[in-house]
């Protein structure tokens, strides 16, 4: 099986992970990557979290990026992207006008709540201590596949979060008729 990275963009203090020691082959940051389903893992002394085996790749190294997402009323979460969908917010993001005065912001943003790290044989990853302080990960954790990408919850903050989310309006229901 090959190697798995997860890419994480978080520079300062805490350091930028261990890096890939090949680079990604084109196919591989063109892959599109689908999450589907719900999954709670343990994370142990060392903060690894086993990530679903049929959300990891196979093949050649690959890289994700997480980051802390702050836009859930219940509270901070991890998001994950695949190599795709990360490298179409870098080219959305860097792609705004210079005059733009949130560019700099989201741009700063990401750079500093995010990071790389890799996927062991054994498909875990290990958050680095800011990231999992942040989203309030200690001993377990929900993965939520969200399709083109998933989040990495504590387990308290998701159930506030689904349990405020309730059914899904008519109008939503039309779109995925």
């Amino acid at each position: 099986m090959g190697r798995y990275t997860i890419t994480f963009l978080e520079l300062g203090q805490y350091g930028a992970g261990h890096r890939p020691s090949q680079p990604m082959s084109e196919s591989a940051t063109s892959l599109t990557q689908d999450y589907h389903g719900f999954f709670r893992h343990g994370i142990d002394d060392k903060r690894r979290l086993q990530i679903p085996a049929r959300w990891r790749p196979s093949g050649e190294n690959f890289e994700l990026t997480i980051m802390i997402w702050t836009g859930h009323a219940a509270g901070t979460c991890l998001r994950v992207l695949a190599p795709k969908e990360m490298r179409e917010l870098r080219d959305k993001l860097t792609n705004l006008p210079g005059s733009d005065p949130n560019k700099e912001k989201l741009l700063h943003f990401i750079g500093r709540n995010s990071d790389k790290l890799p996927v062991d044989k054994s498909g875990r990853m290990c958050l680095p201590e800011r990231l999992a302080f942040e989203a309030g990960l200690k001993d377990e954790a929900v993965l939520v596949g969200m399709i083109n990408k998933f989040e990495v919850w504590n387990p308290e903050r998701y159930a506030a979060h689904a349990e405020g989310e309730g059914p899904l309006e008519p109008a939503l229901l039309n779109i995925i008729k």
